[in-house]
């Protein structure tokens, strides 16, 4: 392990269909706010906060993403050729990982202020295998813990869906993802390369090992998933420089 190493795999694979034209000519992570690309934000904000390592995974128009790391020090985990989903990038990705304590898993379409570097050294000081930060905000798609923040599985508020063993705990902890979380790198390498959404296997560690949230209270936290929520964080953003 390098000494000093803060890890950093930003999510930027994504069809960005939700973006409609926006991401008709371009990727999700190179769609600009305040005229400076998702990216940007997020590779900047990183650096601020002492993170050193970064890769990043491509998929649609991922020659662009190549074209726009040219000459900075992030490593690509290239994805053109099969979309891996966020558990399957994950696995992809792991030989980039082999020297890291620990991954801050960021998606490219989420800006927050929240202190990343502050919980990623609590976490390396932690035996935990990851945390899911998380925020009490609305939002039909929650994560469930038990009462000792242990991880469980997903539940849909609309549908009534639950994916985790047996029925809903009556007593547990419903709470929306903030789209960041941390990892150690070894409690993913038993598993099969291959396309597959990162809760599952969350739920598959967490039988043996401790998958628990953290709770953030960031100054402010969006997620850019559509071109009415990017337009309302340029506003904000703007009013607070």
């Amino acid at each position: 392990m390098k000494r000093n190493r803060r890890t950093a795999f930003i999510l930027a694979a994504g069809l960005g269909t939700r973006l409609k034209e926006l991401t008709s000519d371009k990727p999700k992570a190179l769609v600009s706010i305040n005229n400076k690309p998702l990216l940007k934000v997020v590779l900047e904000e990183l650096k601020k906060q002492g993170f050193n390592h970064f890769v990043v995974n491509i998929h649609h128009f991922g020659e662009q993403i190549i074209d726009f790391l040219q000459g900075m020090d992030v490593e690509i985990s290239d994805e053109r050729s099969l979309l891996m989903d966020t558990g399957g990038a994950i696995l992809q990705a792991l030989p980039y990982f082999a020297d890291s304590e620990a991954v801050l898993v960021h998606n490219v379409d989420v800006l927050t202020n929240v202190d990343l570097q502050g919980f990623y050294d609590d976490f390396c000081k932690s035996d935990d295998a990851a945390w899911l930060l998380t925020q009490e905000r609305n939002s039909k798609r929650k994560l469930v813990f038990d009462k000792q923040d242990n991880f469980l599985g997903r539940y849909n508020t609309e549908t009534n869906e639950y994916d985790g063993k047996g029925a809903l705990p009556s007593d547990c902890k419903l709470l929306s993802f903030s789209g960041i979380h941390l990892f150690r790198p070894q409690y993913f390498k038993d598993f099969k390369v291959e396309p597959c959404y990162v809760f599952k296997l969350y739920q598959q560690i967490a039988e043996n090992h401790r998958v628990t949230s953290k709770l953030i209270h960031p100054d402010y936290w969006f997620d850019l998933g559509t071109q009415e929520q990017l337009k309302n964080a340029e506003l904000w953003l703007s009013s607070k420089r």
